[in-house]
């Protein structure tokens, strides 16, 4: 269980973390000239608020609707809890590849920032560790 969870993570994370590798070689050591349009201003924030809803905001709404749906139940079965976790993995690995976009559209310095903080933060939070993974089956009576 822990394994396959750790699989589908990694699985999610390695390419975008090769994207920001890739791309910071290519514009360091300027292999390629990126010949990338200037996008409007009012993209910025959006790209910000959208790597903001995939690490925070989504994952909460995602979990709240799943304890709602098993407020009545006493027990939640494992295939369910494991659907959920893969389900919260793929909305939060979501952040990285916002963040790997924000880096090659060359964010203004703040909104980099903030995007791959977000992208820091989902990458952290939602690691499946054993103990998280223990905390959760207790909250969701998994059995």
């Amino acid at each position: 269980m822990a394994h396959d969870l750790k699989r589908t993570y990694f699985t999610l994370l390695l390419p975008a973390l090769a994207g920001f590798i890739a791309v910071f070689a290519l514009q360091h050591f300027q292999l390629v000239s990126f010949n990338i349009p200037q996008i409007p201003p009012i993209l910025y924030p959006i790209i910000f608020i959208a790597s903001a809803c995939f690490a925070v905001a989504l994952p909460i709404f995602y979990r709240t609707v799943f304890a709602n749906k098993r407020r009545h139940q006493t027990r939640t079965a494992e295939e369910d809890w494991l659907r959920f976790e893969r389900n919260l993995l793929y909305i939060a690995m979501a952040t990285p590849y916002v963040a790997l976009i924000a880096q090659v559209l060359r964010l203004p310095r703040f909104h980099l920032g903030g995007t791959i903080i977000m992208a820091l933060y989902a990458v952290y939070y939602y690691y499946p560790s054993k103990r998280r993974l223990k905390f959760e089956r207790r909250i969701f009576r998994v059995k």
